[in-house]
């Protein structure tokens, strides 16, 4: 039977709009690994810039490379971030979570202060400096925005790990002699989980765009990989002679962030039972006698 937060999601405009566009992506994605209609890294000097039509239905750039290729390749490299950040994310997260909720007075404070410190220090700025040192590429990418909100999420969990750490199942599960990794998974993991996999969305959706920004930058993907945001900055140069071209790679990253904001939105309406007890206090009759 289907979970009431998922049938929840599912009514929701906003979660069935995210939850087609992450399908949408993933699907993209997985075929683009064993088919496109052209290679997307061969050129065509010949049929540079050609108009959306058939063969090329989205056209092609300005070395005669097929753009929908390009963004369905793009897609890899999209679905390839958002995972690898959300991974580095949650371990990071959850790790400097239960180091500031769980430990000693002196450790939380410390990892407090680290949190407060790292937090101050934009993602964007954190990934060119990793990739000023060690050169721009995907990886780079992956572990600085995972690096960077996992900060953040660490930031949000933290203060709920302490609440639900006082409550009455979980000081039971200490007397019974559970230890404190085994209280952690069994019983504090599960009670904020929906906190944390609403701030997890949420990042995702920025890493998408991170990605597409450091690409744009130069400090991404390289020029053997497609991105979306790589092809953004080789068009955006001929934007007043091919406008149409960068509309197509524009509208991929709009798309998935905005599919990934409103998962994010519907998955807090639907895990926070709160939410829908607030929206039943206010609720007004249509006719007042």
């Amino acid at each position: 039977m289907m979970p009431r937060w998922l049938r929840s999601l599912l009514s929701s405009r906003t979660g069935l709009f995210g939850v087609i566009v992450v399908l949408l992506i993933a699907v993209t994605a997985l075929v683009s690994l064993f088919w496109t209609p052209f290679d997307p890294m061969l050129s065509d000097i010949r049929g540079r810039w050609a108009a959306p039509g058939w063969p090329h239905l989205l056209g092609t750039d300005g070395t005669g490379r097929d753009i929908l290729s390009l963004v369905m390749a793009g897609a890899r490299t999209t679905l390839f971030v958002a995972v690898g950040s959300g991974v580095v994310a949650t371990l990071v997260g959850v790790a400097l979570a239960a180091l500031g909720a769980l430990t000693a007075r002196w450790v939380r404070e410390t990892v407090a202060v680290l949190v407060d410190i790292l937090i101050a220090f934009p993602v964007l700025m954190i990934a060119m400096m990793i990739s000023a040192v060690w050169g721009g590429s995907l990886w780079v990418v992956v572990f600085s925005v995972g690096i960077g909100f996992g900060v953040s999420i660490a930031r949000v969990t933290r203060p709920e790990l302490r609440r639900v750490q006082q409550s009455d199942f979980v000081v039971a599960g200490r007397a019974s002699g559970l230890t404190t990794g085994q209280n952690l998974v069994r019983h504090l993991l599960p009670n904020v989980a929906p906190v944390f996999i609403v701030q997890l969305s949420w990042s995702m959706a920025v890493a998408v765009l991170a990605e597409a920004g450091l690409s744009y930058l130069g400090f991404g993907a390289t020029l053997t990989e497609a991105s979306w945001g790589t092809l953004l900055a080789d068009l955006q140069r001929y934007i007043g002679v091919h406008p149409l071209t960068v509309v197509w790679p524009g509208l991929a990253i709009t798309i998935t962030v905005l599919g990934l904001n409103l998962l994010g939105d519907a998955l807090r309406e639907a895990t926070d039972p709160t939410l829908s007890r607030r929206g039943a206090e206010v609720h007004v009759p249509a006719v007042v006698a």
